[in-house]
């Protein structure tokens, strides 16, 4: 078993690295673990936390690519298939599958006869969708149908005329992308590689028409940092191009992008585990066969249901974008006219998360609008006349790992070295062959003044690495017991800065834990977890001042919980920070 990760800046200019990763996302994490698993010596830098930006405010949908297949796009469902397999079969703690409830009405491409000709083809296409999966509680199901009864008993409020019953298929659903990333974090550092948060890539080193390292800069220390690498791999997001731009390198064809946003709403507001999919007010452009209008989504998450999600064109500074009450109200106002007797205000409104991706080229006015279709991989040999240079700017969570593979393929043609794909294995504290055994087998041997909806939360978010926290917690009986009324174990916020590399109160209440992920744990639990990671990490009282004000700051304005005695700021997006 790998021991704890460590923030260990001099490893990163000891020496000179066959590759440099900067950018701490999906992106970044997956190509780091599949460099240091084909041999080579990576460094993996990240200005903020690990999936501290785009990542963690992922929709959590593993797309398996149903809905390519209305742009017959087969390569894509190919992709997008298999990608979900690979998360599904390395990260089985993680990701589960999803099942998605469409309604259809009439006979037509919106009926119910298109649709599961649509999931039949779907079907045969991802015949191997399955394969090597050995939890069958892990596997994607084949598509089925649902009557006219049997959807309105379930779902009352849908519109009944036309009406004809409902496809379901199966997507994935990350049960914590801040924590998926964690585990790909992790597995590079336990296959070599050296990785550090808080190191922002200052500036791109290019001598005699060849990348020869970062100058970087420690956010914590304040420390000025050479890191060499004989190839670099730029997975910064939406920070990728301006990164580039500072080094003289501009991209001729520009990025477009999308501040897509959804909300969450603290309770269920459909019954069980399924999404249910309803009408949106816009249509795909891009569609050869078309069903109308695109869908948004009512999905159970934590007890909590997240609703969305909702484009718009973006063009400003990634680090100012914001969701407004007016946007939210919309939102709202959208979901309430397609499924009836919701009746959401604003005040039912937890939390919202906004994230930035690659889109298509757009008219900010237009009401259709056209998605990005794939990552974007530059050699800038041939783009910059500039050697030892890769960008990947991914276009969805769920590709990480195949588009991962391919720039780590083209940084080891650039080293003159072959390296084949490593063999598929689990992520660190994904050695979980059966995930219902494994939440059984913590629940008999957890300590008794745990919860149980803190050990099941605890089996998920740790996988077969656990019981570390669990060990933790029997050394010391008082970290049995969770923080305030929440599902989170004091022991989980201690383990975080001993083995997580948690640098700040942040890191543990949204990435390392779920104490902030889908609503505001209250002041007292965010006073307790304080007190829990300063007296580990030895802040002094002007450090535990700015690191609660600091987490209050993320939360958005207007989510003030009940007995709170810390009003919020603006947000982290209007602030100036990462959201």
């Amino acid at each position: 078993m790998s021991g704890p990760l460590r923030r260990d800046l001099s490893s990163l200019t000891e020496r000179e690295f066959d590759l440099v990763v900067i950018g701490g996302g999906i992106f970044g994490a997956c190509a780091a673990r599949d460099a240091a698993r084909r041999g080579l010596s990576v460094a993996l830098l990240e200005r903020g936390d690990f999936s501290g930006a785009t990542s963690a405010q992922s929709f959590k949908m593993v797309h398996g690519g149903l809905r390519y297949l209305q742009h017959a796009d087969l390569r894509r469902v190919r992709q997008s298939s298999a990608d979900r397999h690979t998360l599904l079969r390395d990260a089985p703690h993680l990701v589960r599958p999803l099942p998605i409830v469409v309604p259809t009405y009439g006979h037509g491409m919106r009926g119910k006869e298109a649709l599961r000709a649509a999931m039949a083809v779907y079907d045969a296409l991802t015949f191997d969708r399955n394969f090597s999966i050995s939890d069958p509680r892990r596997r994607i199901p084949r598509g089925r149908c649902l009557s006219r009864a049997e959807v309105l008993e379930r779902y009352p409020g849908l519109p009944e005329k036309d009406l004809t019953g409902a496809g379901v298929f199966s997507d994935g659903q990350m049960i914590n992308p801040p924590r998926l990333v964690l585990a790909f974090v992790r597995s590079a550092a336990d296959a070599g590689a050296v990785v550090a948060n808080y190191v922002e890539a200052g500036r791109l080193v290019v001598r005699d028409g060849r990348l020869s390292g970062v100058a970087a800069r420690d956010l914590l220390g304040g420390k000025e940092l050479l890191v060499r690498g004989r190839v670099t791999l730029n997975t910064a997001g939406p920070y990728a191009e301006g990164l580039l731009a500072e080094a003289g390198l501009p991209l001729a064809d520009r990025t477009p992008w999308s501040r897509d946003a959804y909300f969450v709403v603290d309770r269920p507001l459909v019954p069980g585990t399924e999404a249910l999919a309803l009408p949106a007010r816009t249509s795909d452009p891009d569609a050869v066969l078309s069903r109308g209008a695109r869908h948004l989504f009512l999905v159970p998450w934590h007890g909590a249901t997240l609703v969305g999600v909702w484009h718009a064109v973006y063009e400003g500074d990634p680090d100012v974008y914001t969701v407004g009450q007016s946007e939210l109200q919309e939102f709202i106002d959208e979901i309430n006219a397609a499924y009836g007797g919701l009746d959401l205000t604003l005040d039912d409104i937890s939390l919202w998360n906004a994230g930035l991706i690659p889109f298509g080229e757009n008219d900010p006015t237009s009401p259709d609008l056209r998605f990005g279709h794939r990552s974007r991989l530059i050699d800038h040999a041939a783009e910059h006349g500039v050697e030892g240079l890769v960008t990947l700017i991914g276009v969805r969570f769920t590709t990480g790992p195949s588009d991962a593979a391919r720039a780590v393929g083209l940084a080891l043609a650039k080293l003159g070295r072959g390296a084949p794909p490593p063999s598929p294995a689990p992520v660190h504290g994904g050695d979980v062959p059966d995930v219902d055994g494994h939440v059984a087998g913590l629940l008999a041997r957890g300590p008794a003044a745990a919860p149980a909806a803190a050990l099941r939360a605890l089996a998920h978010n740790h996988g077969s690495t656990a019981d570390r926290v669990v060990a933790l917690a029997r050394e010391r009986p008082d970290l049995a017991r969770t923080i305030a009324d929440t599902d989170v174990l004091r022991a989980e916020a201690v383990h975080a800065v001993r083995e997580e590399m948690a640098m700040t109160l942040g890191d543990v209440v949204f990435r390392r834990t779920d104490l902030g992920t889908a609503r505001h744990p209250g002041s007292a639990a965010l006073e307790e977890c304080l007190g829990l990671v300063a007296g580990e990490a030895g802040w002094d009282e002007e450090r535990r001042r700015r690191e609660i004000k600091a987490v209050l700051d993320e939360f958005p304005p207007g989510l003030r919980p009940r007995g709170t005695a810390h009003p919020p700021a603006a947000s982290a997006a209007e602030r100036g920070g990462e959201t």
